[in-house]
Formats: structure tokens, C-alpha cells, sequence
């Protein structure tokens, strides 16, 4: 059967015609032995409330409905036998190239058989004023040369904790009730489906030569639902593209790093909850930081820190409307009560854990929902939100009086708490007098001082936060110092070292020369490749945390080593460039493999921060 839709002027561009370098990929040994496809095979999709993962073999493995911390659509990222996915593969053998559309979030991908190529482009979709009041999400097919057969296959997950997903028919339409989630399932005519069974969906579309074909879930919780016309969801892909495009135009970068950061760009922004301006550190939860490993965290809340790195680089970048929202977010939740490490995107607390009975990404359990860093303190909570004011008044804006008085308690409370231990910045079950936690709180005073003395917020303990921040400073140069290691230590009394002082440079911490010493160090100690642990002996556990190598570059470059560190940034670029340029948290060194969950906000965020900094643009 012809498709109804045919490829018209106005379309968007093929693959090639300024889109994004592909990714060329073969179907044979694409997927693991154990079903599971390596986490640098998918690209994401968003929306500003959900992201969508979708794999390189056509099958989109995990969505949360209709929010990012909602409990999985489909779930078959954390379990490959028995969770749910919405494949839309052809039915023999292929290879596979990938990219996004240039400057966009939008995913096209070209499957070749031997019959024929045809393109899949994928879109969360968006309207003219912005998001829409349901979740859409749109996958289209164009014909390209020869003819290929596509096999459709929808199921659903069946947890013994949710709701059994069932189908009906209500308006002619093919309806889904997954738990909350009320769904319908849209195509064009020339998507033969099969006699619809409870919790599945399965059928087949052929598509040749300037033939189109279009399926899309539009779904929504505990709410009416629309059912467009799949010509309007059709239509929505090209609108959406438009859209992600008019957004980075209003960005600005130098032209030497601009895919690489324009990329980091768009991932930040799916991360971006637009119902309250809160910043996921993460899309996914329970992704391994080493396979076969138990460090499987729920990453889909908002930290302070993450949120304040992110507003940094989206300032950096220009992308002032972003910044301004998760930045009252963040100062309304700080001024509301005792500061917290991490909320839920409501501005909630942070439920506690809960185990989840699936069996986690290649057997990595446990799942986990929930986050128990919801119930710790960080002393680096201070350093990020002062160091995010800064940025924000450098930037010609200014504060409003009840931000100011937050902000003032903040800088008192840090001048009364600095001395006591904390969980750190890696939020480590043991409270110590950790070195970067001190550092995060010198920073944070040194920001208030800064503040003050601009008519920012009230200077009436202005003299006060300026003696602790010199006390601090002296505290670390007694008690953090090895001259035998040439290093600041992770802590006192250890022998360990953390990458993460790298970020001391950038804080602009007095000492460069132990400062440049502490990152010969780190590199000597901590370095595998081009990239970095985050602290000494955790390569047992755990993989190379992409943030601290970009952080690595960021201060080399700083402190006037660009040739050292544009060597690092090329090595790791080069290391890092297997997928579509969506990143995890974590890398294995050795093969190169995604690890934790992503998209990782402080691994983009420390990405764009770099290549500015290499650039040399004003901080």
C-alpha cells in the first residue's frame, strides 16, 4: 500500500543535508548476548517534562510517563527478558547510521537491507507555543531507495509492582491503560497492525520510494486525552525541529567547539523539568557505575550542585531564559527551609530508597527508585549556590530582595557549619572534613564578600564571612596539604587524592602552584587513558567519571597550560565519539563503554565549560 504522506518542500533535511557526522553501525552484535544494548547506542529524545530513549536497532527502551521521575512506559533498559519496548526495526538484516538533525533534537536514523534504505525520523514533539499538554511522541519512516519491510512491536512491561496494561477502543481509536497512564496508539494507514492483545502491540509497514509511513504514542496521566490526527503529528516532527533550531540560534559559542557544544546544549535542555524550572541530574535511574556492580543510583532528581553547574554553563552559553528559571527554582527551595542536597522536580523532598523487583541493566542490581543523599549534608551546596548568584549578577542581572536574604542566611549558616565533617561532594556514607568540601565552603564565602561588596545582598556579616573565608584558607594549607604527595589530599590524615580539586581552579582558591602540583597528581594517580577516577581506589568499583577529566582540561587551561590541555580534550573527544554524542556519567577506559546513568547533566555541563574555556571566553 502507498503511503498517504509523501515528502513535500518544507520537509525537514535528509540525513546529510547539515545534519550532524553519522555513526555507521552493523545490526550483527549490536545488542549484548543477554539482550541488552550498550548505553552509547541510544540517543534521547525530550520534551521538557520526559526523555525517550531510542536504540540504534530501532527500539525505544525506556520512557517514563508522563515525567522524567514517573515510573517507566517502557522499561526493557532494566530488563531485557520480561520489560517493556516500542521497536520499529526491519525484518532482515541491516546496517545502521545516526544523527541528529544539525542544531536539534530531533533523531533521524538510516536502516539498509539488502532491498533498500529507508530513514526513521523520531521526535518528542513540541507545538508553536512551546510544550504540549501531552506527551507525543512521533516516529516517521521515509522510503528512500528500494523498499524495506519494518516490523512494529509494542509491549508493555509487567511488574509485579504496576498495573497490567490492557488495550481498548474508545472513538475508533486503539487506547492503552498502563497503571495512571492513558495512551493512544496512532498510524498511518499503511501500517498493517495485528488483532490488537492485551499489553502488546505487533505489525508491519513496508515503505519505498518517496513513501512515508507514521506511528506515535500520545499519552497522558489521569487526565482527558487528545487524539490528533496523525497528519498533525506528522506534521509536528518538521515544527519541533524548528523549534530546537530557534532555540540555538539564540546561543552563542566560538565557532571552534560549536557541534561539540551545541550537542551538550540540547542535552542539558531535555534535563530542564519546565513545569518548575528544576534540573534532573539524570533521565534514567539504576544504570551501573561498573557492570555487575551494586552502585545503581536514581539520578532523576534535581541536586544543587548539578543545578548550579548547569545554570553556570547555560549562562555561559547564553541561555538566559533557562538559567534565570532554575535559578529561582533553586533559590525559591533554598529559602523554604533547611538547605537540602537534592529535591524531587516538584520541589519535594527526595523520597527514601525502595527496591524495585527487576533485574537491572545486564543483571546490575539492584533498581532502585528514591535517593538516600536526600537525607545528607554537603558543605558544597554553599560554594554552588554563591558561585551560581556570581555568575548570574556578572552576567548584568541582578538579585531581588528576598533572593538576597536567602542568600545571607545562607552565607551565615555556612560561616557557623564550615568546621563540622560532611558527606562530600561524592556523597560518601563516611561524614569527614573532606578537602573539596572546605574548598566549596572558602568558595562560598569569597562569593558573599564578592556579593556584598557589589550592593548585592546585605553586607551586615559581611566582616564576619570575610575572617572565616581566610580562616578556612588557613585550616586547608595546615591540614589538607602533603608536601610529600605534592597534593591536597582527598582528606586529612589520608593518603588519597580526589580529581574532583580540580574545580579549586576554577573557584579561583588561592595557591596555583599547588594547585598545578595537586593536578599532576591527580593525573600520575587517578588518570587511566583520557580519563580520570574520581578518587583513589575506586577504579575497583567503578568507571572513569567523564565531569573530572573535562574539569581536568578546564583548570590545565586556566592555569596556562592550553597545549596539555587541548591535547586532553582532543584524546577524550576522540575516546568519547562511539554514538550520537548523548553522554553517560561514567566511561570504562579500556573499551570505551558507557557506564551510569545519562544523559549525565555534569558530564555536558563540564564539556561546554572546557571547550569555553579552551576558547578562551570570558568565564
Amino acid at each position: 500500500m502507498l503511503n498517504p504522506f509523501r515528502r513535500g518542500e518544507g520537509d525537514g533535511p535528509t540525513l546529510g543535508d547539515g545534519a550532524e557526522p553519522a555513526t555507521a553501525l552493523s545490526q550483527q552484535g549490536l545488542r549484548h548476548a543477554d539482550g541488552y544494548l550498550p548505553l552509547e547506542r541510544y540517543g534521547t529524545l525530550g520534551d521538557g517534562r520526559s526523555v525517550v530513549f531510542s536504540g540504534a536497532d530501532g527500539a525505544v527502551d525506556w520512557w517514563c510517563v508522563p515525567n522524567m521521575d514517573s515510573p517507566p512506559l517502557f522499561d526493557r533498559l532494566l530488563d531485557a527478558e520480561q520489560g517493556g519496548y516500542f521497536a520499529l526495526s526491519p525484518d532482515a538484516p541491516f546496517t545502521v547510521e545516526r544523527r541528529y538533525r544539525a542544531d536539534s533534537n530531533v533523531l533521524e536514523t538510516i536502516f539498509t537491507t539488502d532491498t533498500g534504505r529507508a530513514k526513521l525520523t523520531e521526535s518528542m514533539n513540541s507545538g508553536t507555543a512551546g510544550r504540549l499538554p501531552w506527551a507525543e511522541f512521533a516516529r516517521r519512516l521515509d522510503g528512500l531507495d528500494g523498499h524495506v519491510r519494518f516490523a512494529v512491536s509494542l509491549r508493555f512491561g509487567r511488574r509485579a509492582d504496576t498495573v497490567s496494561p490492557y488495550f481498548s477502543k474508545a472513538g475508533g481509536h486503539d487506547v492503552f491503560h498502563a497503571g495512571h497512564v492513558l495512551g493512544v496508539f496512532r498510524h498511518s494507514d499503511n501500517v498493517l497492525l495485528d488483532p490488537l492483545v492485551d499489553g502488546q502491540i505487533t505489525g508491519t509497514v513496508s515503505v519505498g520510494p518517496g513513501e512515508r509511513a507514521v506511528v506515535a504514542i500520545v499519552a497522558g496521566e489521569d487526565e482527558p486525552l487528545v487524539c490528533p490526527e496523525i497528519e498533525e503529528i506528522d506534521a509536528r516532527i518538521d515544527l519541533s525541529d524548528a523549534e530546537w533550531r530557534q532555540w540555538t540560534e539564540r546561543l552563542r559559542c566560538h565557532d571552534r567547539f560549536r557541534a561539540l557544544t551545541m550537542r551538550s546544549a540540547l542535552a542539558l535542555k531535555l534535563l530542564l523539568y519546565s513545569p518548575t524550572g528544576a534540573i534532573a541530574a539524570a533521565a534514567t535511574t539504576s544504570l551501573p557505575e561498573g557492570i555487575g556492580g551494586e552502585k545503581n543510583y536514581d539520578y532523576r532528581y534535581a541536586w544543587i550542585r548539578d543545578a548550579g553547574y548547569t545554570i553556570k554553563a547555560f549562562l555561559r552559553i547564553g541561555a538566559l531564559a533557562e538559567a534565570k528559571a532554575a535559578f529561582t527554582w533553586l533559590l525559591k527551595r533554598l529559602g523554604e527551609s533547611e538547605p537540602q542536597v537534592c529535591y524531587t522536580l516538584q520541589g519535594d523532598m527526595v523520597p527514601a530508597e525502595k527496591i524495585i523487583d527487576v533485574p537491572g541493566y545486564r543483571g546490575s542490581g539492584p533498581v532502585r527508585t528514591g535517593n538516600l543523599a536526600g537525607s545528607q549534608h554537603q558543605h558544597g551546596i554553599y560554594g554552588d549556590i554563591f558561585e551560581t548568584a556570581s555568575r548570574f549578577v556578572a552576567c548584568g542581572n541582578i538579585l531581588d530582595a528576598a533572593s538576597a536574604e536567602t542568600l545571607s542566611h545562607l552565607a551565615d549558616d555556612c560561616a557557623d557549619r564550615w568546621r563540622l565533617p560532611d558527606a562530600g561532594l561524592w556523597e560518601l556514607p563516611e561524614s569527614r572534613h573532606y578537602t573539596m568540601s572546605k574548598i566549596s565552603c572558602w568558595q562560598a564565602l569569597a562569593r558573599a564578600v564578592e556579593l556584598a561588596d557589589d550592593g548585592q545582598i546585605p553586607t551586615t556579616c559581611r566582616d564576619r564571612w570575610l575572617r572565616e573565608r581566610d580562616r578556612i584558607a588557613a585550616w586547608i594549607d595546615e591540614h589538607c596539604w602533603s608536601e610529600e604527595r605534592g597534593a591536597y589530599l582527598f582528606y586529612p590524615g589520608s593518603d588519597m587524592l580526589d580529581a574532583s580539586l580540580a574545580l579549586a581552579v576554577r573557584f579561583r582558591f588561592d595557591g596555583q602552584d599547588r594547585l598545578r602540583r595537586t593536578l599532576d597528581a591527580i593525573d600520575r594517580e587517578l588518570g587511566k587513558g583520557a580519563f580520570h577516577y574520581r578518587y583513589t581506589d575506586v577504579d575497583r568499583e567503578e568507571g572513569c567519571f567523564l565531569a573530572c577529566t573535562f574539569w581536568m582540561i578546564e583548570a590545565r587551561a586556566m592555569l596556562g597550560q592550553k597545549a596539555e590541555a587541548e591535547a586532553a580534550f582532543e584524546a577524550a573527544i576522540e575516546k568519547l565519539d562511539s554514538g550520537v554524542g548523548v553522554y553517560a556519567e561514567m566511561i570504562d577506559p579500556d573499551t570505551g563503554a558507557y557506564l551510569g546513568n545519562m544523559p549525565q547533566g555534569l558530564t555536558h555541563l563540564a564539556l561546554i565549560q572546557a571547550a569555553a574555556t579552551l576558547c578562551g571566553a570570558e568565564l
